[in-house]
């Protein structure tokens, strides 16, 4: 393509990308009540759970439904794309870990850093993911669907 270079290029998708996702967008408040309820049960668990189960495992479970149905809340998308996006983000996040991302960057004393990669790499964390995605996308198909 004569007269093209790589930022022509670059700024043809990210306008691409930005056109197609404002088209997709909307606001549910049905999602966004769900996400806002989670959110304070997730908030509730962080600040007074220590224990060995729900606060390990049922908060990665619930912070793949709460990712799910904030998606959900601004997304006019197929649940499933929406469950799947949110799954594989979860596990590449989970995947930080194991190469022990924060510390190769010099992030690991980083409190926002430490709650956005996590510190260590365990497999219950990415079956948490799959049953909490599952958890999302049954409740939202089964009783949440809308008919349009």
């Amino acid at each position: 393509m004569k007269g093209y270079n790589a930022q022509h290029c670059i700024l043809f998708s990210f306008s691409y990308i930005r056109f197609k996702t404002i088209e997709n967008m909307r606001w549910n408040w049905k999602f966004a009540f769900i996400a806002l309820v989670i959110l304070m049960i997730e908030i509730v668990i962080a600040l007074f759970v220590r224990d060995q189960f729900i606060r390990p495992f049922i908060g990665d479970l619930l912070v793949v439904v709460l990712l799910y149905f904030s998606f959900r809340t601004v997304l006019k998308a197929k649940a499933s794309k929406v469950a799947v996006g949110v799954f594989v983000f979860a596990v590449g996040v989970e995947t930080l870990q194991y190469f022990q991302l924060a510390e190769l960057l010099g992030l690991e004393n980083n409190g926002v850093a430490h709650i956005i990669l996590g510190s260590t790499f365990d497999w219950l964390d990415i079956l948490a993911y799959c049953l909490g995605t599952i958890l999302a996308y049954f409740v939202d198909q089964k009783y949440l669907e809308q008919t349009d």
